[in-house]
């Protein structure tokens, strides 16, 4: 595959990476290499050394990169290419308060409409959370926690919502993030306890707690690796 030759020189990660063959995978990818700073904000994406480091054609890429503009990360300018855009520390934390105030909805509508059985069935999946000794682990049992949760409060539009946010973080949370997994775990004890004493709106103020401390985390995360860095934005005239 030849590529165009302002790409030719490009040099992504993915030596070991197994080949992908949809726009959702790459797009995951491409989100990754946002994440780890191979890929700075202003920068033109690299269509052709994408495709060619995953083994696709351009046409999931393309589909990824439209997906990524309709989530924010990038902007496709016609005739120039995508560009990633700016991450800024605001936007980080209005993510993680959205999230805290979806997940705080849920759990106040799950406990009024299931009572202490939404307890009985959070219970083991807590126990294990606090026994979890591994990321992927956690990352599956804090995912189990949480969807019982959202089942519980047995509301389409919130399932809808919630669909429609992509996490910043790619790939396992925890495993990430420095300190997120005490986070989780203190949070989600505090959640259950809320819900076992039949409190709705201290369990709904427990998950805004926690996805917030979790939001900090992040920025520290991306403030360390200097992804809030001012760039230049990306503009209407050829500068290759």
């Amino acid at each position: 595959m030849a590529l165009p030759p302002e790409e030719e020189k490009v040099a992504l990660p993915g030596e070991n990476l197994a080949r992908l063959s949809s726009g959702e995978q790459v797009r995951l990818y491409v989100r990754r290499l946002i994440f780890d700073g191979v890929l700075r904000p202003g920068a033109r994406i690299p269509q052709g050394a994408i495709a060619e480091t995953l083994g696709v054609s351009r046409i999931p890429v393309r589909e990824a990169l439209i997906a990524l503009e309709r989530e924010g990360w990038t902007t496709i300018i016609p005739h120039r290419g995508a560009f990633v855009n700016a991450l800024d520390e605001p936007s980080v934390r209005d993510h993680y308060e959205l999230y805290g105030m979806f997940y705080g909805f849920g759990v106040r509508r799950a406990v009024e409409r299931r009572g202490p059985s939404l307890g009985e069935a959070l219970k083991p999946i807590q126990d294990r959370i606090m026994a979890a000794g591994d990321p992927g682990t956690l990352h599956r049992l804090t995912m189990d926690f949480h969807r019982t949760v959202i089942d519980a409060a047995n509301s389409p539009r919130l399932r809808t919502m919630l669909r429609q946010m992509t996490d910043i973080v790619p790939g396992n949370f925890f495993e990430l993030v420095p300190g997120s997994d005490v986070v989780e775990r203190e949070g989600t004890a505090a959640i259950l306890n809320a819900i076992e004493r039949n409190y709705p709106e201290i369990a709904e103020r427990e998950y805004a707690t926690m996805l917030r401390r979790q939001g900090d985390l992040v920025v520290t995360l991306l403030q360390d690796r200097g992804i809030f860095d001012p760039t230049e934005a990306p503009h209407d005239e050829d500068d290759d």
